[in-house]
């Protein structure tokens, strides 16, 4: 269960291992040539105000109008965490990533939401080559 793991709030430690759960470069080139590109999209779903049933179906999105063609093959991390008020920590559950390995010139992934504590302060951050999180929104016990 979520509450019950070891919860990692310092971003670079939580990218860090967000690239060791890929077990793969986050930009991959076919030439094999260094690519110095870092791309984040913003997110675009969930929202401010969302709820998640724990065991429903949802699908994270985020925005690839920019994407420059050096970030093609990025694949990445969605991670689940929450932000308490008055904190910017993320508490990120880096052990169950909700998906990992897409592409993210995709947009979307489709995730089953965990069974999880209700609360009102989840977030979602996708990781590729950096971090970007959502809205706090809430799972709810369905």
């Amino acid at each position: 269960m979520f509450a019950s793991t070891k919860l990692i709030a310092a971003f670079s430690v939580v990218a860090a291992a967000a690239s060791a759960v890929l077990a793969a470069p986050a930009v991959f080139n076919p030439s094999g040539a260094k690519i110095d590109v870092v791309y984040r999209p913003q997110l675009t779903a969930p929202v401010a105000g969302d709820s998640w049933p724990v065991g429903s179906e949802q699908t994270i999105t985020w925005d690839t109008s920019d994407m420059p063609s050096e970030a093609e093959y990025q694949t990445g991390v969605l991670l689940l965490g929450y932000v308490e008020d008055g904190s910017s920590d993320e508490h990120l559950d880096i052990k169950h990533p909700l998906a990992s390995g897409f592409q993210i010139k995709n947009g979307a992934v489709n995730v089953t939401v965990p069974e999880v504590d209700p609360r009102s302060d989840y977030i979602v951050v996708l990781i590729g080559d950096s971090g970007n999180a959502s809205d706090k929104f809430s799972i709810t016990v369905a």
